[in-house]
């Protein structure tokens, strides 16, 4: 009896400790290299002649805000479970929000929340888990861009959904 009681005890706690292990374990989906444009392998990434004036991600998404040499801004963000992409132009508002917006719907990038929104309905208010970028800046806002009507390609490799 004595040696199933510890039989029992044993198990109990290599489970315990399986479980301590698979929390401490890194996600599947964790955030792809980053360099000054952002995300490597992702949407959420600023070509040349572009530049990032920050990028970050949350539990859901992935962003960049690009700016081209002429102080225009563009939003660049991908769904992280399902690598779906949106590109759109953006603006900078006098407090160094972001806003980019498509179809009714407002994408607000701050150095600390990714706000998706319906007029004044939230429908996400994302903290950043990963934020690249000045706290605030005082820049003046530029013109939006123009966005282009190509369909996009298949997520990159580092959007392959997750989950």
């Amino acid at each position: 009896m004595t040696f199933r009681i510890a039989n029992l005890r044993a198990s109990a706690a290599a489970a315990a400790c399986l479980a301590l292990l698979a929390v401490g374990m890194p996600s599947v989906t964790a955030a792809p290299g980053t360099d000054e444009q952002g995300y490597v392998d992702s949407t959420a990434r600023c070509t040349t002649p572009k530049v990032a004036v920050t990028y970050g991600s949350t539990a859901t998404s992935r962003v960049a805000i690009c700016m081209s040499p002429g102080g225009q801004y563009e939003y660049r963000g991908v769904r992280i479970s399902d690598g779906a992409k949106l590109i759109l132009a953006a603006t900078r508002s006098d407090d160094g929000a972001y806003v980019a917006s498509n179809d009714g719907i407002d994408y607000t990038v701050t150095a600390k929340t990714l706000v998706v929104s319906a007029g004044t309905r939230v429908i996400r208010d994302e903290t950043w888990v990963d934020f690249h970028g000045p706290a605030s800046s005082q820049a003046p806002a530029a013109p939006a861009t123009t966005t282009s009507s190509a369909p996009l390609g298949p997520p990159l490799p580092a959007e392959e959904g997750g989950g």
